[in-house]
């Protein structure tokens, strides 16, 4: 498996849960749990909620495996993908029931509270899915305050390859807000959610 690729793995991942081998579920939970609780916590901010957002995300993908189509991006993605959708589709039918109780908040507040989550947590997912060397760029430059020379120096690189660094990773991340305007499928996957 070592040499599998990440799309075929998917494929032969999405046709074990297919014959219903409770294997691959648990392979799949092992794999992906942590990212679609910490999807599903930024959004929700609540660890009980996030729970039960982990498990519908997995239950449901072992309900229904064909829901995951291989041709429109990696199961990582398409799976990161239902929890921010799930979570979201939490946060607005919470808040709705707190108006309708409170007669506080506006559809504006509300729309403006998942729009902000929803980019919080598409920038997590970004963050998390860079490659070690994006990701370790931006940590020096923005989270340990390094200048690019400094971060170059860290990193053992050219001053231009810092930049260049510095430069992708903040393109990946300004996807974060673009997309969640557009309805929020994670980098890689099509717009079949």
């Amino acid at each position: 498996m070592a040499t599998e690729t990440p799309l075929r793995w998917d494929r032969r991942m999405q046709q074990r849960l297919a014959r219903g081998e409770a294997a691959a579920l648990g392979e799949l939970y092992d794999r992906f749990a942590s990212l679609v609780h910490s999807l599903a916590h930024r959004v929700l901010d609540d660890d009980e909620a996030a729970d039960r957002i982990t498990r519908e995300v997995f239950v449901s993908l072992w309900e229904n495996p064909h829901a995951y189509d291989p041709r429109q991006g990696s199961m990582r993605s398409w799976i990161a993908g239902e929890a921010q959708r799930q979570a979201v589709h939490r946060l607005r039918q919470d808040e709705a029931t707190a108006y309708a109780e409170t007669g506080r908040g506006s559809a504006e507040e509300l729309e403006q509270k998942v729009l902000k989550a929803s980019v919080a947590a598409r920038a997590d997912y970004i963050v998390t899915s860079m490659p070690t060397p994006l990701r370790a760029a931006l940590d020096l430059a923005y989270f340990q305050r390094r200048d690019y020379r400094q971060t170059a120096a860290d990193l053992g690189v050219t001053e231009d390859e810092a930049r260049r660094r510095l430069r992708l990773g903040l393109q990946l991340l300004s996807t974060a807000h673009t997309r969640a305007l557009d309805g929020g499928a994670p980098p890689g996957y099509g717009r079949a959610l």
